[in-house]
């Protein structure tokens, strides 16, 4: 191979360097952003970190392979208006480079502090930041930002009431009755059948598309039901294999029954890393693949796909993120907020993962990290004020304030860097 003819092609460097920038950018999604989909599991000792990585790898994979590229759309097309750069495509080149090296900085820094942040807040705030000021004021959609930025207040407040929602009836259900394991038993399955359903859906009906399958309304349904029911099938295979020990209900009163949710949790947890992978590859991949399709056709084009290979890309980085450095995260999320056992997790999890694929299918590029302090903080409330440590949540809310203004004036001194060297 011919390096330096390769070199000599500015469209191959820029194509390079959305690869190496994308890849640095998911690694931080992995390293900050995973931990939501496994701190309440790691929290509540359902299962150890080297388990939460295994289903981490499998699943956020997955999901940002088969269901990323709904919400890739709005974060590439949705935030700037793409006709500005139409006679200077190589502007929009230098500003998504720029937004992907300073989310990926900023995510750095927040992981080795351990504060959960969003990285939906630090690409937004990216590409506004080379936009409005590096551009134009005009080049930013101003009306779909202030979406984007009300969903952040919406889903933590969805996420918080589902999840206190799931936790009551759980309590009226099964932990305030005569006989808590067996009606664990009884309505432990129905809770999984909703976990199934859920993530069937948004697969398939927002996914599949990408590997070629589209499934009419009916039946997605069908379908979804039928994942619902397998999955149900299984956990009750799982579940009833656990046998009652009476000695264990001395140290704690519902020890037994927390047994079946640590099993369930497995589930939650795995449908959690699928819809989080789904939802947050889209900030890596999203400007990825605007920087490689105007670097191959050397324009802004109005519809441009996402290339599979991009996908892939996003899918590795987060999974290698999460192995290396999402321990800290997990730990802040899963045991600092406040104490969190296998049921209550289970809640927070099913509240985050469904109102995550909510967000999904809309096409919301929401913050996976909000949604589930959210569901966390909702699961909270169930027993009190007292039992959140608002320290640690007074932490977290600053941090979050924070990562957009970061975002925005890091991809600011890295685009005026790009466009120096690049001109």
């Amino acid at each position: 191979m011919d390096f330096a003819a390769f070199f000599s092609d500015s469209a191959n460097v820029y194509i390079l360097l959305a690869a190496v920038f994308g890849i640095f950018m998911a690694w931080g999604i992995g390293a900050n952003d995973v931990a939501n989909a496994m701190a309440t599991s790691v929290g509540s000792k359902s299962i150890t970190i080297k388990q939460a990585v295994i289903l981490a790898a499998i699943f956020e994979f997955s999901g940002a392979y088969l269901a990323g590229g709904e919400v890739t759309k709005t974060i590439r097309k949705g935030i700037v208006d793409q006709s500005i750069f139409a006679d200077k495509p190589e502007v929009l080149i230098w500003g998504m480079l720029a937004a992907l090296l300073a989310a990926g900085t900023w995510l750095l820094i927040a992981s080795r502090k351990g504060w959960p942040v969003s990285t939906t807040h630090s690409i937004v705030g990216a590409v506004i930041g080379f936009a409005a000021v590096g551009v134009d004021m005009n080049a930013v959609h101003w009306d779909k930002v202030g979406g984007i930025v009300l969903s952040w207040v919406v889903t933590p407040l969805l996420a918080g009431i589902i999840a206190f929602s799931v936790l009551t009836s759980i309590q009226k259900l099964i932990l305030n009755t005569d006989d808590p394991f067996k009606n664990a038993l009884k309505y432990g399955p129905m809770y999984l059948f909703l976990v199934g359903f859920v993530i069937a859906m948004v697969t398939i009906k927002k996914g599949l598309k990408h590997i070629g399958l589209d499934f009419s309304d009916t039946e997605a349904v069908g379908i979804a039901v039928a994942v619902g029911v397998g999955l149900t099938l299984l956990g009750t295979f799982l579940i009833r294999r656990i046998k009652f020990d009476s000695k264990d209900d001395k140290r704690f009163a519902y020890t037994n029954v927390e047994k079946i949710f640590a099993v369930m949790m497995v589930f939650t947890a795995s449908a959690m890393a699928f819809a989080h992978g789904s939802n947050d590859v889209a900030n890596a991949v999203g400007p990825m693949a605007a920087v490689i399709s105007i670097a191959k056709s050397g324009a802004v084009a109005a519809k441009a796909g996402v290339p599979v290979w991009v996908l892939l890309v996003g899918g590795i980085g987060i999974v290698v993120g999460l192995a290396t450095y999402g321990y800290k995260v997990i730990a802040t999320v899963g045991h600092s907020i406040t104490e969190l056992t296998p049921s209550r997790g289970f809640s927070a999890e099913i509240g985050a993962a469904t109102t995550v694929v909510l967000a999904t299918y809309t096409g919301a590029p929401i913050s996976t990290t909000q949604t589930l302090v959210g569901a966390v903080l909702g699961v909270g409330m169930a027993r009190g004020i007292a039992a959140i440590d608002l320290r640690v949540v007074g932490n977290i809310f600053m941090s979050w304030v924070i990562t957009l203004p970061a975002g925005a004036i890091l991809s600011i001194l890295f685009f005026y860097m790009i466009k120096g060297m690049a001109t």
